[in-house]
């Protein structure tokens, strides 16, 4: 197979990538389908506003459970594909329960099973893709985690479009079954991809496998503060920047025109700008510039909703998520033990990003409803304050560099 070369050193392997990029286009391409629309489907099966409102919030509650659950029994198997693929397809089994579910109790039952099932999926995909990636540098890396995860995003708004095109022309149940075909044909490609153990650059003696081990890393601890903080914060402009466009004026039009190119930033970092900057800088000093975009980015929310200047306000987000979520991936793959990825990942992904996102979406609601626009400074406060604990994590993260090295010294 003819290779090119890959950034850090590495050699581009199409074998191990391409597999990954199929997992990553039906997951969020099922995603992109179902979700945006979810609270329009459970609306048209004649739940309220406060029944919706109790069935999204018990779904968030079962994702806490079953996430890290799911993560660790992949770990403690050495069986991430495996069950990938279970859950995957019980996700796609569980969502055509929608379609003759009429009832609030039956509703609910579905809506809590789909959540559980839907769960895991991202992140053991993430602990899978790192590990495959190879290390940051190096002729082992075969190709950026960025790469697959950008191409992700794009299968999120691809499918989203679908989805709009489809209940449009057959109804919401079109969704449904899109829905399930994508996460059936995620369950298919789940173990065609590599599964392997990636190398880790350190580890400290004595650090084991179990789950009281990984809590105890300072640095894992840090960094999911600093995921909460500035990952969270997007809560309130997911809430409330459409309603605060229409406020100003904004067309629908230019409000999706604007809300697309946040997600194009994403993948253009994704894809191309984040890998090279996490090489050149650091996975910390990038985290530090995605904390500052998201301050400069809510700043702007509260002062003014100018269409040109959300025009140019709404690329950050490529800077304030993408970037972070990426120099999160880089340190998780440099500090986790190996026997641990899916358990880092899903209290990663569900617990710290999760969690912290569903309190400041409540929070959100209050603050808006109080302050209006206003209610973004608590939003720029949350990325500013990540700032002090980035610091402690490059203190950290240093500490443990200069520790190895003097291992390695004294080995030698």
């Amino acid at each position: 197979m003819a290779r090119i070369t890959c950034t850090a050193g590495g050699r581009f392997e199409g074998r191990v990538f391409f597999p990954y990029v199929l997992l990553y286009t039906t997951l969020y391409g099922g995603f992109g389908i179902m979700s945006p629309f979810l609270p329009t489907l459970l609306q048209a099966r004649g739940l309220g506003a406060q029944e919706i409102g109790l069935v999204l919030a018990s779904s968030t509650l079962i994702r806490l459970v079953t996430g890290p659950l799911a993560g660790r029994v992949a770990d403690l198997l050495n069986a991430l594909r495996a069950v990938l693929a279970t859950f995957a397809l019980a996700a796609a089994l569980c969502g055509l329960g929608f379609l003759p579910a009429r009832t609030f109790w039956l509703v609910l039952s579905v809506s809590v099973l789909y959540a559980a099932a839907l769960a895991p999926l991202t992140t053991i995909a993430d602990a899978l893709a790192l590990a495959a990636a190879g290390p940051p540098s190096g002729p082992e890396r075969h190709f950026e985690y960025g790469w697959v995860r950008g191409a992700g995003s794009a299968a999120f708004i691809l499918g989203s479009l679908a989805a709009g095109e489809a209940i449009a022309a057959v109804g919401l149940n079109a969704i449904v079954w899109g829905s399930a075909a994508m996460l059936a044909a995620a369950a298919g490609a789940a173990p065609l991809v590599l599964e392997r153990r990636a190398a880790r650059t350190r580890r400290k003696p004595g650090a084991g496998d179990s789950l009281g081990a990984l809590l105890r890393l300072r640095s894992f601890r840090l960094l999911l503060v600093v995921a909460a903080l500035v990952l969270g914060s997007h809560a309130m402009h997911d809430a409330f920047a459409m309603i605060r466009w229409k406020a100003a004026g904004i067309s629908p039009l230019m409000a999706s025109v604007l809300w697309s190119e946040s997600v194009a930033a994403e993948v253009l970092v994704f894809v191309l700008a984040g890998p090279p900057l996490l090489d050149r800088f650091g996975p910390v000093v990038a985290m530090a510039v995605a904390a500052c975009a998201g301050t400069l980015r809510w700043s702007v929310m509260a002062v003014t909703a100018n269409v040109v200047v959300m025009a140019l306000n709404e690329p950050l987000h490529g800077l304030s998520f993408a970037l972070l979520h990426l120099a999160c991936m880089r340190l998780i793959a440099n500090l986790v033990p190996a026997g641990l990825a899916a358990t880092a990942q899903a209290i990663y992904g569900t617990v710290a990003v999760g969690a912290g996102t569903a309190l400041v979406t409540l929070a959100s609601g209050a603050l808006y409803g109080r302050f209006g626009a206003g209610g973004f400074w608590v939003m720029a406060a949350l990325c500013m304050s990540a700032l002090p604990v980035i610091a402690a994590l490059r203190r950290t993260v240093g500490a443990d560099e200069k520790h190895d090295q003097n291992n390695q010294s004294a080995m030698s």
